[in-house]
């Protein structure tokens, strides 16, 4: 190996032109003084002595200030080595860790071709999911991830899930109190596959793709958060209300805080299904506007929801809102109470708290 070419390698490892100079300078010498060493190399004293410390810091190289003058020893280049290979393996996990979330979790967009991986993306997310999931697919496909569903419904995370296809009236999707999700509806027609976590991850297929193999059609990933709530929007608007509810899951014990606003909707609903009066606590601000958070506490008048049976709506397809009845000063208001982006609603909650009446 030539100069130029060992210099070259030295380079990769973050040493500059003149500290490749010095330390080369070292190495042919094995061991000698800070005055020799920089008459060689070309450079002054105080360098090498500057030099010394750094390469001494990598291992490079071993500074003797206990004698006089101060001596300067290259460390043998097996143990340069060694602790060089120590260091790169060390950063091994770190790096495989950030390369595994930037590469199968927060690229923007990812073409997928194969069935295979499609259902890897759908396992790998469900994993990170911790509030709210929706899921489309082939009925065919639920006994390959149901496993997954399951799983994620005991982190209570809120899964709202579509059967389709013409398997779907017949498929196995447990009871209330042991559901494969919060809420599972059928639909007999051959519907794409749509999926979404926490409104940050999705996956868009046709149909075909997950219940044939070998289709040559492509699914696509998504993690740009300003999309995916373009297919919940597309999940509920137009394949949710269309769908035939199959089962529907009982919901937490009383008293609860969400922080995922369907889900406290979806859990009043379940509630007062039932007959239980509610009252919330909701941490919320006002619409318009970017004012502070206030709290609102009040007993639950009315629930508008289009989740479950019996769907109760005012004047919009896709609503969810809460209406309070809140005292203050003795003088009862009713308010309404939207989720994050509410704009029909009087207050926009980041939290609510339920309760039963007493």
């Amino acid at each position: 190996m030539d100069d130029r070419d060992l210099t070259d390698r030295l380079e990769r490892l973050g040493l500059s032109e003149k500290e490749i100079d010095t330390y080369l300078t070292i190495l042919d010498h094995g061991e000698a003084k800070a005055s020799t060493i920089a008459q060689d190399a070309g450079v002054s004293k105080r360098y090498v002595y500057s030099v010394s410390e750094k390469l001494e810091e990598r291992g490079f190289v071993e500074v003797n200030d206990h004698a006089v003058p101060t001596l300067i020893r290259a460390n043998p280049p097996e143990e340069v080595i060694e602790r060089l290979t120590t260091e790169l393996r060390s950063l091994g996990p770190d790096l495989a860790e950030r390369w595994n979330r930037v590469t199968e979790e927060q690229r923007e967009f990812e073409v997928i071709k194969a069935r295979a991986t499609v259902l890897k993306r759908i396992r790998e997310f469900l994993s990170t999911a911790e509030d709210e999931v929706t899921l489309s697919i082939p009925a065919s496909v639920l006994p390959e991830i149901e496993d997954e569903l399951r799983e994620t419904v005991d982190r209570d995370v809120l899964v709202f899930l579509i059967l389709t296809g013409a398997e779907s009236s017949a498929a196995d999707v447990g009871d209330e109190d042991d559901p494969v999700a919060s809420v599972v509806r059928v639909w007999e027609e051959r519907a794409p596959v749509l999926f979404t976590v926490d409104t940050r991850l999705g996956v868009f297929a046709p149909y075909d793709l997950l219940a044939r193999s070998n289709t040559g059609e492509q699914a696509v990933a998504i993690a740009q958060e300003q999309l995916v709530p373009i297919l919940v929007g597309s999940f509920f608007g137009n394949y949710w209300p269309v769908a035939e509810e199959a089962v529907v899951a009982e919901p937490e014990p009383l008293p609860v805080t969400y922080q995922g606003f369907r889900h406290a909707v979806f859990a009043a609903t379940r509630y007062r299904n039932k007959g239980i009066e509610l009252v919330a606590t909701v941490e919320a601000k006002a619409v318009p506007g970017d004012g502070e958070v206030e709290t609102l506490r009040g007993r639950v008048v009315e629930v508008h929801q289009t989740l479950v049976t019996p769907v109760v709506k005012s004047s919009i397809a896709v609503e969810n809102s809460l209406v309070l009845a809140v005292e203050d000063d003795g003088e009862v208001t009713e308010v309404s109470i939207g989720g994050p982006g509410a704009f029909i609603e009087d207050y926009e909650a980041q939290s609510v708290r339920l309760e039963a009446a007493e």
